[in-house]
């Protein structure tokens, strides 16, 4: 039996795709299993990464490791490309969220031609295609490597006590935003009270910490609903409501459609 290539799991979609089946494939809080950069040539918006809300524009290339809840503003005039590593990547990647203005021309220049020679290889069948890819993915790697590290001092937020708590809250919400926790048994797992956790993270995103666990939770929903034939109350069960009756009167309040009419439409 042939096993895959390695490569097969590299991809690149261009952005204004990813929200094609809606804004919120993209906006609504999520993360992935597999490492992506987003490197963005025209528009503007925001985009929050574990917890922490900054504004992008052109040129800014955004590295997102696996695991890292995340959510961003693909406006109709917003341009770029995602790249997807895959699960099992063994490129050298960085180990923590990257956000990089590039203002070098040449700089801006280098990543275009990479990402154009990685999506004709992508494309092609030619002998050794799936090498090549391999290669080009790698340069990508140390291309943002080098941007990483000559990056200014005052490009990244400063990991204050505010970001450190809304980063760590990000982080165990991910791992537990199935298991019907609210905000108070987060805070009370975390250290803090809910109320100073609502603070930080007001303070960070510009949302409390209950709208980033609903966010989270109904994105889940959503794709759910979308990609799965599971009953509405099977749903509500694995994300954590305490009823079906419960989990679509939250999906209607933040969506604006019930549960079934948001599948029949999806």
């Amino acid at each position: 039996m042939k096993l895959p290539s390695p490569t097969s799991s590299f991809r690149l979609v261009a952005i204004p795709r990813l929200a094609a089946g809606g804004r919120w494939r993209v906006e609504a809080m999520r993360s992935l299993s597999e490492p992506c950069l987003l490197w963005f040539t025209k528009g503007q918006g925001r985009i929050t990464i574990a917890g922490v809300t900054r504004g992008y524009t052109a040129h800014n290339a955004i590295f997102i490791p696996a695991g890292v809840m995340h959510g961003f503003e693909a406006g109709p005039q917003v341009f770029g490309t995602a790249v997807f590593f895959g699960r099992d990547c063994d490129i050298v990647l960085p180990k923590t969220p990257q956000h990089l203005r590039i203002r070098e021309v040449h700089a801006q220049q280098e990543v275009n031609i990479l990402l154009d020679s990685i999506l004709r290889e992508l494309e092609s069948d030619v002998p050794a295609h799936d090498r090549a890819t391999q290669h080009y993915m790698g340069l990508l790697g140390v291309w943002l490597e080098r941007q990483a590290r000559k990056a200014e001092p005052g490009e990244a937020p400063k990991p204050d006590a505010t970001r450190r708590l809304v980063s760590r809250y990000t982080t165990l919400l991910e791992r537990n935003f199935r298991t019907g926790m609210n905000v108070g048994d987060f805070a009370a797992a975390l250290g803090v009270t809910p109320t100073h956790l609502t603070r930080c993270c007001n303070a960070a995103s510009g949302r409390p910490a209950s709208a980033l666990l609903q966010d989270r939770r109904i994105f889940e929903a959503r794709k759910l609903l979308s990609e799965t034939k599971l009953p509405v109350g099977r749903i509500a069960e694995q994300l954590g409501f305490n009823s079906a009756a419960y989990f679509t009167r939250a999906f209607q309040h933040l969506t604006g459609k019930s549960p079934s009419a948001f599948r029949r439409s999806a």
